[in-house]
């Protein structure tokens, strides 16, 4: 009888496996996610901030994403050197940050979650080691100041760190703000989970066929094409896991520029 149990007990958990793995090719093959995003290693960096306590300065910045506030990010955020920036590519990427090997560390703080929504442009008057912090090919954190006090006093100016790429926690699925006219359609992004990134995106209306996208600048994306009274799909592809997920009709026909759309979908 024990023998008999164990040999049900295998053949069961065996066909659970299968089950789940069929569940997730299907998933695959509809344009959901096969996989979740997966930290990446601990490596070295310097980190800087800029502005006050309020961020006020933090507000807008290269991926367009205007009010931190508004658009979900906070004041938990960070400008990167163009190393790191990778020509707009970078835009919602998400690190953990902490100090290291300084005597101005907060020791009570082990470490930081800071979104990428600005670049730390090249200062070419001064040294790489002494003011060009962001200077190529340095990878370099300009954060908030109240994310930089987050791991360390603020009076240092500047500490060493350690850093690494995590996935980015989001509640509620992509959003998207539109700018433009009745030619041309401006997208940005936001609140992108899994990698936080953006490679690749298309739009659809109830009367086009899929429309290649092209990057703009930051976090938005065009297509030249007249969508006006049509309800919008976009499909996404990530420019870290190279995953790709489809947005139906986030956008009702009577959609209009400088309003943002929610919808219900958003990787892992």
């Amino acid at each position: 009888m024990a023998s008999s149990s164990s040999s049900f007990s295998w053949c069961f958990c065996f066909f659970l496996m299968n089950f789940v793995w069929m569940m997730i090719m299907k998933s695959t093959a509809a344009g959901g996610v096969s996989s979740y995003f997966q930290p990446g290693p601990w490596q070295q960096a310097h980190a800087t901030f800029y502005g006050d306590e309020t961020a006020r300065e933090t507000m807008g910045g290269a991926c367009g994403y205007g009010n931190l506030f508004s658009s979900g990010y906070g004041t938990d955020t960070a400008a990167l050197s163009t190393t790191l920036f990778n020509d707009g590519y970078a835009c919602g990427t998400c690190y953990q940050i902490k100090c290291v090997q300084s005597q101005w560390c907060d020791k009570n703080t082990a470490f930081t979650t800071v979104t990428a929504t600005n670049i730390c442009p090249p200062n070419w008057s001064q040294d790489s080691n002494d003011g060009g912090w962001c200077n190529p090919p340095r990878s370099h954190f300009d954060m908030s100041k109240p994310a930089f006090m987050k791991i360390a006093y603020w009076k240092a100016g500047i500490v060493p760190v350690l850093y690494r790429r995590v996935p980015c926690i989001k509640t509620g699925g992509i959003q998207f703000s539109f700018q433009g006219n009745g030619y041309w359609l401006l997208a940005y992004v936001t609140n992108v989970g899994g990698g936080g990134d953006i490679a690749n995106m298309w739009v659809k209306g109830s009367k086009t066929k899929w429309i290649s996208m092209s990057h703009n600048w930051g976090a938005s994306y065009q297509a030249f094409a007249t969508l006006g009274g049509q309800t919008l799909s976009f499909k996404i592809t990530s420019y870290t896991t190279k995953q790709t997920i489809v947005v139906w009709n986030v956008a009702p026909s009577n959609w209009n520029v400088g309003i943002s759309y929610k919808s219900s979908v958003n990787f892992h």
